[in-house]
């Protein structure tokens, strides 16, 4: 059998989808870099380049602020494993696939589940918050800050902090997908700990997930009355490897490219401006949202302020294949578009406008070649 290199066989595919985002060149290049060792002094000063970056975008001082090795699932077990005990009542907030998988972690590692139930495609209101930890002892709230499934965005971050400090419960945040496309102020809103993702709006390949933890939540992981279950995650141990400026304890062995790569994503952003890069991904969003409107898509978030500026999630217009024009889509323009997860499953697109991906000549593109399969296979405007 013939075997051909990797980059022989793949294809040049434009990537809006819910993940991953297209990867600039300079991170690609910082990827291919010469691997060194992971207590290589060099990599140690590239170590402590990348947790401040972090913190810049993150908007956070937290000392406990890295990336762990695995994608933005891993980033959600670490948080579980470490802050949630057998027994603990925690209160999940279940708008969406993400939410529910949350709420699946929390109960293997013996976590009871308090859950917040709330309609697909909507957000949850801070007095819905305030009933389900009125309700008894909840040692942590988790919430997704951008549900990917449905393509909303929580607002009232901050008052929703308050409320689970208030109850004396560590606010905890999935931010895989808002994370470097839209504002995430950890020390502002009162996150106690938060997860992320590199192959979303931080445009690096996928396979590392930043996370942060303030002091309140390391003291909670210091005080715990059981070992962490977890030993590759156990955060006791890497803060260890992580601990800037002392000495280094082998925990697992680094990606070490991709940490390259993360550094690199990192800089790019920084440099644009954080307020640049947040209106972009909203100025290319209202000019997709206004093209795909025209084609007959809606909106599976009715209000127009909860909605993801990198994350479109819409039902198609009547009597068209979501499947059939997704393949068709792959096939002849070379474009990647997510179907819908869950309740959406074969109802409904998932459009990425992330990171890189979200460029003005590139919504043109997706919309030109969007409006064309439409046209083609069942009728409709054409321009």
């Amino acid at each position: 059998m013939e075997r051909k290199a990797i980059h022989d066989q793949i294809g040049q595919v434009r990537l809006h989808g819910p993940g991953p985002s297209d990867v600039p060149d300079s991170v690609l290049e910082a990827l291919s870099s010469k691997t060194i060792g992971h207590l290589d002094p060099d990599f140690l000063r590239v170590m402590d380049q990348t947790q401040e970056m972090l913190r810049e975008v993150l908007r956070t001082k937290n000392r406990m602020t890295i990336p762990i090795s695995g994608t933005g699932s891993s980033g959600m077990e670490t948080l579980v494993a470490n802050l949630v005990e057998p027994g603990d009542r925690v209160a999940v907030v279940r708008n969406g696939v993400f939410g529910g998988r949350i709420a699946d972690e929390v109960s293997r590692f013996g976590g009871q589940v308090v859950a917040i139930n709330v309609e697909w495609g909507r957000t949850v209101e801070p007095e819905q918050v305030k009933e389900a930890l009125s309700s008894g002892d909840c040692r942590a709230l988790f919430l997704v800050h951008a549900e990917t499934s449905t393509g909303a965005l929580q607002p009232q971050m901050k008052e929703i902090g308050q409320l689970a400090h208030e109850h004396d419960a560590l606010f905890l945040v999935d931010a895989v997908t808002s994370l470097g496309g839209t504002e995430v102020k950890v020390d502002e809103w009162g996150i106690d700990a938060a997860y992320s993702g590199t192959q979303k709006c931080l445009s690096v390949p996928p396979g590392l997930s930043p996370i942060t933890l303030n002091e309140r939540a390391m003291d909670k992981l210091r005080n715990r009355r059981t070992p962490v279950q977890s030993w590759y995650f156990d955060l006791t141990m890497i803060e260890e490897y992580w601990n800037e400026g002392g000495a280094r304890k082998y925990h697992h062995t680094a990606p070490v490219n991709m940490i390259f790569a993360l550094h690199e994503g990192l800089r790019l952003i920084l440099e644009e401006g954080l307020d640049a890069v947040f209106e972009r991904h909203r100025k290319n969003a209202a000019a997709l949202q206004a093209g795909l409107e025209s084609l007959g898509f809606t909106y599976i978030v009715e209000k127009a302020e909860e909605r993801l500026p990198m994350l479109h999630a819409v039902f198609l217009p009547e009597g068209a294949d979501e499947g059939k024009l997704r393949k068709q889509l792959r096939a002849e323009c070379s474009l990647e578009i997510g179907g819908g997860l869950g309740d959406f499953a074969g109802k409904a697109w998932r459009i990425g406008l992330m990171g890189h991906s979200c460029r003005e000549e590139k919504v043109e593109a997706l919309l030109r070649d969007i409006r064309s399969v439409i046209v083609q296979e069942h009728g409709g405007p054409s321009a």
